[in-house]
């Protein structure tokens, strides 16, 4: 608890963007949810909740989540990769769209779960929050007789996915560039400005998300870390060192983490092992980049290793990794004054608005 770096921090006003060390994000917010935590047996994670900017609204347009489509894998033989499109409502297909790409797919798009990312850029799309962007949800690897992940079970012991995630290699920077890109470019336009792509992820999601980015940061540059497994899984907690030694890269990150994830003290009286605290982890993940002077933001909260409070935050998350995208200051342009309607020709994903709840 001892450096400073930009992240957001709740106020009575809501969520604020400063300066403030890293005790000091335990804010208002924090306050309060220590002292519900003074009850005896109280959940940390129950006390995170959706905001509407996560939910359905009435008058948005819905974009369209295409899919399941399946990626065949030369980079791993054998197995294969489930992948669903989001294609906005307003996507033009003449005009390059930006794009994000979520690891462990199936609970992002999860519509009753904890993170529901399509109402996340739905909302924010229409209100000119964040740019027009294509989103893929893509799931790990797995064996045609293997079955696919599921918000109850992601795959650990079932799939490709420990390997694929928490293995500090390109591997799985080449299933997304060299295997995943080429498709989608042959069915949609997408920017091929690197700075105009962002990946991210929860869990061992999250650590795979930041390898494509350190690994490929010519091809994205924007990553989007909840509870990452930073620890020695496969050796992820070497990072902070990898960074210190290695030339800066031009990436923009944020982390989310909680006090009571996973924390490295084993069963039984086992002892700690400090390579296998996440929260300890991600802490020195996020000093490491600020010494080395990267663009990062971060968040520290009381949850434990659940997408609870990244799914409450992740509308701030994305906008604030994509708020550099071009506005007009014209008064006179009421375009840019008026939330985006959808694209009325026959583009891929244009859908009508939601109805009332």
């Amino acid at each position: 608890m001892h450096f400073i770096a930009r992240s957001l921090f709740w106020s009575g006003l809501g969520w604020q963007a400063g300066r403030r060390p890293l005790a000091g994000l335990v804010s208002g917010a924090f306050l309060l949810l220590a002292t519900a935590l003074s009850v005896r047996g109280q959940n940390p994670d129950q006390l995170y909740k959706l905001g509407p900017d996560s939910l359905v609204q009435e008058g948005v347009p819905q974009g369209k989540l295409v899919g399941p489509h399946v990626l065949p894998c030369q980079v791993f033989p054998g197995t294969q990769h489930t992948y669903w499109v989001y294609v906005p409502a307003q996507y033009d297909a003449s005009q390059p769209a930006c794009l994000m790409v979520f690891n462990d797919g199936q609970a992002f798009i999860d519509p009753e779960g904890n993170l529901r990312a399509v109402n996340v850029l739905n909302n924010l799309i229409y209100r000119r929050e964040i740019p027009v962007m294509l989103a893929v949800f893509i799931n790990p690897g797995r064996r045609p007789d293997q079955p696919e992940p599921t918000p109850r079970d992601w795959g650990d012991r079932t799939t490709n996915r420990p390997t694929e995630y928490n293995s500090l290699d390109d591997r799985y920077a080449r299933v997304i560039c060299e295997e995943l890109l080429p498709v989608l470019q042959k069915e949609y336009r997408i920017s091929d400005n690197p700075e105009h792509r962002g990946i991210g992820g929860a869990s061992s999601g999250a650590i795979a998300a930041f390898t494509v980015a350190w690994e490929r940061p010519d091809q994205f540059r924007k990553v989007l870390s909840l509870i990452g497994s930073y620890t020695n899984l496969r050796g992820g907690h070497v990072y902070p060192e990898k960074i210190l030694a290695s030339e800066k890269k031009p990436l923009r990150i944020f982390l989310q983490d909680g006090r009571n994830d996973n924390r490295g003290q084993r069963r039984g009286g086992g002892g700690y092992d400090p390579t296998r605290d996440w929260f300890l982890q991600n802490v020195r993940l996020a000093e490491a980049l600020t010494e080395k002077g990267y663009e990062l933001n971060y968040v520290w909260g009381i949850g434990a290793h659940s997408t609870r409070h990244g799914g409450a935050i992740l509308p701030d998350m994305l906008r604030w990794l994509w708020r550099d995208q071009p506005v007009s200051t014209d008064p006179n342009d009421t375009i840019e004054r008026s939330p985006r309607a959808p694209v009325t020709a026959a583009a891929p994903g244009a859908a009508p608005p939601a109805p009332a709840p």
